[in-house]
């Protein structure tokens, strides 16, 4: 790390304070423009909803207005894609503004993104790259997420990504490095259910040992996404159905980190809303069966 690169020392405390743990939503969709008529018009059995933080980070018009009619009648969490929290440069000051103003206006159960980066120079590169698992990284994603969490005015989530290449120089595992980043800064876990399965198959490891390897009591979301099998590797690309070795990893999960707000994505090939209810209702049989009703259909 070298520009922009901070100590994890400096000025951030070693163990945050504990903050209470989001509620258990249910189960949710990811909010697209295509299913907004169905949504205000009907009643849709989903309990919650994920927004893309960035598509709402604007001074007004529709896309807000809409937003404030579902956040007055679901829950809503803000997940966003580009706040580039392992880059070397400089955070995006104004960008930070423009997330906090959003919560105050949806007041959100919790703000998510990714561990990755998605920029340098100024250039936003609108993927979720990869980053070395070293010490020295470490240091820098938990400097810069204690600068973020003091900003936003609470924990933040982040999510594993899906990945394609692997650093020589990483010094321990994926989920070693979720696991002390967590630690040492307090921050919530999205296990994204899919990339994992994703980066096991690519990488040639159990994505079992990544299961076990995180802290159960900070997982609060589980993400569900179909990919693309391209025979040797398989790529993330959430424009499929859920695939069935996903849906065994899901009831792994499951098994492994109890109750956990679960949504599908689908970010391509989006099919008509009732087809992803369907998808979604048997996300919430896998959990009934596999912790019972109650977790099933949280508002029954």
């Amino acid at each position: 790390m070298t520009e922009g690169s901070t100590s994890a020392t400096a000025g951030c405390p070693a163990q945050p304070s504990a903050a209470a743990k989001p509620p258990y939503l249910g189960f949710g969709l990811g909010l697209r423009t295509q299913h907004y008529a169905d949504i205000l018009d009907g009643d849709p059995e989903i309990d919650w909803f994920e927004v893309i933080s960035e598509n709402f980070m604007v001074r007004g018009g529709q896309p807000l207005a809409i937003l404030d009619r579902i956040a007055a009648r679901y829950p809503v969490v803000m997940h966003g894609v580009s706040m580039s929290i392992a880059s070397t440069a400089p955070f995006d000051e104004d960008y930070l503004d423009g997330l906090v103003a959003l919560a105050k206006r949806v007041e959100p159960k919790w703000i998510s993104d990714h561990l990755c980066w998605t920029g340098v120079h100024g250039v936003n590169l609108h993927d979720l790259l990869p980053i070395p698992y070293t010490r020295e990284a470490l240091d820098h994603v938990v400097a810069r997420v204690h600068h973020v969490q003091e900003r936003i005015g609470r924990a933040l989530c982040l999510e594993n990504v899906s990945t394609y290449v692997q650093f020589n120089r990483s010094e321990m595992s994926e989920w070693e490095f979720i696991s002390e980043l967590a630690r040492r800064t307090g921050c919530w876990l999205l296990f994204d259910v899919n990339n994992v399965y994703v980066s096991a198959f690519n990488h040639g490891y159990d994505a079992m040992d990544f299961l076990n390897g995180i802290p159960a009591d900070r997982v609060i979301q589980f993400h569900l996404a179909g990919h693309s099998d391209m025979v040797n590797y398989v790529v993330d690309t959430h424009d499929h159905p859920v695939r069935g070795e996903v849906w065994d990893l899901y009831a792994a999960a499951l098994r492994r980190f109890g109750p956990v707000s679960t949504m599908i994505e689908r970010d391509d090939h989006i099919p008509p809303l009732p087809e992803l209810m369907q998808e979604l209702g048997h996300a919430r049989s896998i959990a009934g069966a596999v912790l019972g009703p109650a977790v099933a259909h949280p508002a029954a």
